[in-house]
């Protein structure tokens, strides 16, 4: 993997994109200290010095790949400024990181983020940035605003749990059906902004 196999020369960052290697290779159930470290040809212990165990790992991870999912949004809306294609494009780019990254995505929506953690405040910030771009001139209130995203996230991430367990057999296309969605979802913004 050309990752450093000498135990002193470790990072935590190593650990992280190990941890992430294994996570594409196998799943979820790779995502642990004893798979990391074989995975670096180290043992296990070695990688306490860096992350604290399982848990501490797995936020890491978690917080690693929500940084690479905004980076990936970002990326695909930059040369974006009309809405509602911008809030569109950000929609589709979900959708595809998670057809990129299948167990990345599974493990990044299914770990609770506190805006009391440090860590997690930041991205939890980035995140919302990016939304708020994408709904711009909605002019929405705080709480409207945290409704929007609650309907937006939970509709994007229900259709791509739904579509990544093979559960959508239909023969009509998924992607016409996501397309669908994601206009309604742009009519739905506009019903709260006018619902206070």
């Amino acid at each position: 993997m050309g990752r450093p196999t000498k135990e002193n020369s470790l990072t935590p960052q190593d650990v992280i994109e190990a941890a992430i290697a294994c996570l594409d290779k196998e799943g979820e159930s790779a995502l642990g200290v004893n798979r990391v470290a074989r995975e670096l040809g180290i043992k296990p212990p070695a990688i306490y010095k860096h992350l604290n165990g399982n848990a501490e790992l797995r936020k890491a991870v978690v917080l690693r790949i929500w940084r690479q999912f905004l980076a990936y949004c970002r990326e695909k809306t930059q040369k974006i400024n009309e809405l509602p294609q911008l809030f569109k494009a950000g929609g589709m780019a979900a959708r595809n990181f998670a057809k990129l990254y299948p167990a990345r995505y599974k493990v990044m929506m299914q770990y609770q983020l506190h805006p009391t953690d440090a860590d997690a405040s930041a991205v939890i910030r980035e995140a919302l940035s990016l939304f708020q771009k994408g709904i711009q001139g909605y002019d929405l209130s705080k709480n409207q605003l945290i409704d929007a995203m609650r309907m937006v996230n939970a509709a994007t991430y229900g259709f791509i749990s739904i579509e990544q367990s093979g559960m959508m057999t239909f023969e009509r296309s998924t992607d016409a059906s996501y397309e669908i969605m994601l206009d309604a979802l742009i009519f739905a913004i506009a019903h709260i902004r006018n619902r206070e």
